[in-house]
């Protein structure tokens, strides 16, 4: 609340001495999404609920640039959108990015072209069904972080934008929702003070869109915790903002992207654990309990694995689809709205198809139920050698296990697999006749449940992975690896006294595709700069390269300068 006063008259002294160009009234002819009630009679809970399902536009009109292309997305379309709907999506986050677009000095005037472009593709969104979120997103790092230093600028620009708008969105129907702002952060201040910023963010938010009157009057609000952290105290914080604005149209929105070691994948966890699941837990628990428990609808804003920015493979595939799973299903539990972080890495935004069609598959099962899985999807024999039959661990996640299938082939029960309550048991007869020559991939099975999704089980052959000596530079290493069909889990680093060696130095295992990357097809594993520009000069490093088998490959490296060499064994 300090300053509001002077803020308000400082903004309506620079608004009268401007003219916004605000585009067209809005159209306000989109049709309801299909399925639900209109939407001007739901509460904020039945609104959250009514966009449950919902898929992040990401890294389009949220793009650091000169358009929505600048981060390599394809300009939106109708296309796009109507194929989004058609995966069963019922609300669409469009995050966007205003700074390059408005005005740094007063009046803070939003490009009439840009703010354009925003109601097009929002009202596409409308008119396809969707629910549609919109916010201010990464000026939240460019420029609103600086508001510890720079307060009355920051807050001076920060309600201009909001006060265009919601302006140019006053004739939206109540299908659109507004969110403040992604991802709160502010500059060289602790947790509580960050708190206090945010407040006065939320309380200038709340009084500029429900000033602005029309549809905007009783629009449901979105607000973030500080960070859009799920830890107790940030919870703590935005449940009392909210409280006072005493407002029943208002829900709250954290994001999740798993604990962070299995996230990323460093740290040796490259399963997805006890621990991990404990994580998703703990964190939707407390949510709940501090917001839904009291009436207040919550909205995970994103959610995904950190790793992803990487790439999707920093995770192995069996381990991530058992966090999509179980994650869905506990959001479905507590009563959170899920929206998937999707920045053109899961949709493909010109063939309109998943670029990992098993996952979505999970994701969308979860949405309406469990699947089944299995303590892994390897299933590694020996190449050459006559097979042993291999025992899994099943989760059946509360359903019933109905059989295995090869392909289009149902297996026989005792001659092809074994049960043993949830122990699934291949046979060495079934494996000795899906194995052939050489190493990789021979098969890959389906272990079927009475719902869901089926599980795979990829049987690979594989021999013991040899690396060889090499020479390079601090800039790179690449170690050339005869995989012989297997797979790499996590490598680890450490000096001749044991201690930890290169990034992350708290731990001997190094962060996947940051400190080491396999490259399959080249047959090397690549250690970069980010790696060497942690290791001490004149070292010996000795690394351990840990697989999916449970194979393990010691080598060691020496570095004088900036020359690095490599030596096998």
């Amino acid at each position: 609340m300090r300053r509001k006063s002077f803020r308000l008259l400082a903004l309506a002294v620079a608004l009268a001495a401007a003219a916004f160009a605000i585009p067209a009234a809005f159209a306000a002819t989109a049709d309801p999404p299909e399925d639900t009630a209109d939407a001007a009679q739901l509460s904020a809970a039945e609104t959250v609920a009514a966009m449950q399902p919902g898929w992040n536009l990401g890294n389009s009109l949220d793009a650091v640039g000169e358009d929505e292309t600048a981060w390599g997305n394809p300009r939106i379309t109708p296309e796009l959108l109507d194929n989004v709907r058609a995966q069963g999506f019922n609300s669409i986050r469009i995050p966007v990015t205003w700074s390059a677009h408005q005005d740094e000095a007063a009046p803070y005037t939003i490009d009439a072209d840009y703010l354009a472009r925003v109601q097009e593709v929002v009202n596409l969104a409308l008119e396809d069904g969707f629910y549609v979120l919109i916010n201010i997103h990464h000026d939240s790092w460019q420029w609103v972080n600086t508001m510890p230093t720079q307060h009355d600028a920051v807050m001076a620009r920060y309600d201009a934008a909001w006060t265009q708008i919601a302006d140019a969105f006053v004739d939206a129907p109540p299908e659109l929702v507004f969110e403040n702002i992604n991802e709160p952060q502010f500059a060289d201040v602790d947790e509580a003070a960050g708190d206090d910023l945010l407040h006065e963010l939320n309380v200038s938010f709340h009084e500029i869109v429900r000033g602005s009157g029309g549809g905007n009057a009783d629009r449901l609000l979105v607000i973030p915790t500080l960070h859009t952290s799920s830890e107790q105290d940030r919870l703590d914080a935005t449940a009392e903002s909210i409280a006072s604005l005493n407002d029943p149209m208002i829900a709250a929105t954290v994001h999740y992207y798993g604990y962070w070691p299995f996230s990323v994948n460093v740290a040796g966890y490259t399963t997805f654990d006890d621990e991990v699941r404990a994580d998703i837990e703990a964190a939707f628990d407390r949510v709940k309990a501090t917001f839904i428990d009291n009436d207040v609808p919550v909205i995970l804003g994103e959610w995904g694995l950190l790793g992803f920015d990487r790439h999707t493979g920093v995770i192995e595939q069996g381990e991530k689809l058992k966090f999509f799973e179980y994650l869905g299903h506990y959001a479905n539990k507590t009563g959170i709205t899920t929206m998937l972080w999707d920045n053109g890495q899961h949709f493909d935004r010109e063939s309109y198809t998943w670029k990992d069609p098993e996952l979505f598959a999970h994701i969308e099962s979860a949405w309406e139920g469990r699947s089944g899985t299995a303590a892994s999807d390897l299933v590694y024999v020996p190449a050459g050698e006559t097979p042993a039959a291999e025992t899994i661990a099943l989760n059946p996640n509360g359903l019933e296990f109905t059989g295995l299938w090869n392909g289009e082939t149902q297996l026989a029960e005792g001659t092809d697999y074994t049960v043993d309550g949830d122990r699934l048991t291949l046979t060495a007869a079934l494996l000795g006749g899906l194995v052939g020559e050489g190493t990789g991939e021979q098969a890959v099975l389906e272990a079927r449940f009475s719902s869901g999704v089926p599980w795979k089980l990829h049987v690979i052959a594989s021999s013991a992975p040899v690396a060889q000596d090499a020479a390079g530079t601090v800039t790179e290493l690449s170690v050339p690896v005869a995989f012989n069909g297997d797979q790499l889990a996590t490598m680890e680093a450490v000096y001749p006294d044991g201690t930890a060696a290169g990034p992350q130095n708290w731990t001997s295992y190094k962060e996947f595709a940051v400190a080491f990357e396999p490259d399959y097809e080249a047959g090397q594993i690549v250690l970069p700069e980010a790696f060497f520009a942690e290791v001490n000069d004149n070292s010996t490093v000795n690394l351990t390269f840990h697989f999916w088998s449970g194979a393990t490959v010691e080598y060691t490296l020496t570095r004088a300068g900036t020359t690095v060499t490599g030596t096998a064994g």
